[in-house]
């Protein structure tokens, strides 16, 4: 068995990608400093694949750490999700955005190369496009300045891996998601935010249960279907699953070039509104929202063109945005 690497591998995607490596015969071990995830899911996992992974706790700032890791493990790949990722944090604390996202990167990827390691996978994100020009949005879209730290560390990650994959022999892939959604078909993990949720699904099923008073829908004068933000919503399942056929690119060889990228997400825009239609209907409750004002770093819209990873991955998201939001739900009530 093939061992794997999973950097923040307790936290929503990373939990069910974990789950999906076991799943698909990979030997997985997690770093994971419980920054924003709980040592419970190791659990829930387990409860789902039947396999308990190697758990370290390590926080990937901590170089002498890292390097200590290194040293006692030997993996195949790695898939790299810890970060810090809320948009608007990332603008009240940019000084802690840099250091995490970009330090522990950083000490990982000078771990890689002194091990000689290869196959490693970036979580990478839609933000490095800011506004696109042109919808839906290809990988060859350009990178604009980015709207808030947190995209710009995203930025910033990419142009790191790029530039050590031209010097050294690292091979790599950066997937650049839209927005992911849901939870496992069994609500044994989700999406489970310390504090008050970041993200546009966990607020609305916590409004829905009535852990949260009132759900803000940030500006309804933007140039759309019904004046609110568009995204492209992709079922977290789906989105694991990427990472198991981008790893596979790598093992088997099939990369075209050292350094690629990927757009992951469902290839469709829904706007806000839509989705809290789409819960209600869904969920059979009514939510509690309102229109405020726009959030400093939002953009307008943005959804993906898939073409590159349905043909060259052989990857397609499968699930729809009710069954995405219904999982949602269902992992919320079991909180």
């Amino acid at each position: 068995m093939k061992k794997i690497l999973v950097t923040g591998g307790l936290g929503f995607i990373g939990s069910h990608t974990v789950v999906e490596l076991q799943q698909s015969g990979y030997d997985v071990v997690i770093i994971d400093n419980l920054y924003n995830s709980k040592i419970d899911v190791l659990d829930n996992i387990v409860s789902i694949t039947g396999i308990k992974p190697e758990y370290h706790n390590i926080d990937l700032r901590n170089k002498k750490d890292v390097q200590e890791f290194f040293q006692n493990n030997k993996v195949e790949g790695i898939i790299h999700f810890a970060a810090s990722k809320a948009v608007g944090e990332s603008i009240e604390k940019p000084l802690e955005y840099y250091e995490n996202n970009i330090g522990s990167l950083v000490y990982l990827l000078q771990e890689i190369q002194q091990h000689q390691l290869s196959n490693f996978i970036f979580s990478s994100s839609c933000t490095v496009y800011g506004q696109a020009d042109e919808l839906p949005i290809t990988e060859n879209a350009p990178i604009k300045p980015a709207e808030s730290p947190y995209g710009n560390t995203k930025q910033i990650g990419e142009e790191i891996i790029k530039e050590n994959c031209k010097a050294s022999e690292l091979k790599a892939i950066a997937l650049r998601y839209f927005n992911p959604i849901g939870a496992h078909d069994t609500a044994n993990i989700g999406e489970l935010p310390l504090g008050v949720p970041q993200n546009l699904i966990p607020y609305i099923t916590q409004t829905a249960a009535g852990i949260r008073e009132q759900l803000s829908v940030f500006g309804d004068d933007y140039d759309t279907v019904d004046g609110t933000a568009v995204r492209d919503y992709i079922h977290v399942v789906d989105l694991a699953k990427a990472h198991i056929t981008a790893l596979e690119r790598l093992l088997e060889n099939n990369n075209k070039s050292n350094f690629e990228v990927f757009n992951i997400g469902t290839g469709k825009g829904n706007s806000v509104l839509e989705v809290i239609k789409v819960f209600e209907k869904v969920s059979n409750t009514k939510l509690n929202y309102k229109i405020v004002g726009r959030r400093e770093g939002d953009i307008t819209a943005a959804y993906a063109d898939t073409s590159l990873a349905n043909n060259e991955l052989g990857w397609k998201a499968e699930k729809t945005l009710e069954e995405a939001l219904l999982s949602a739900w269902l992992w919320q009530k079991k909180q």
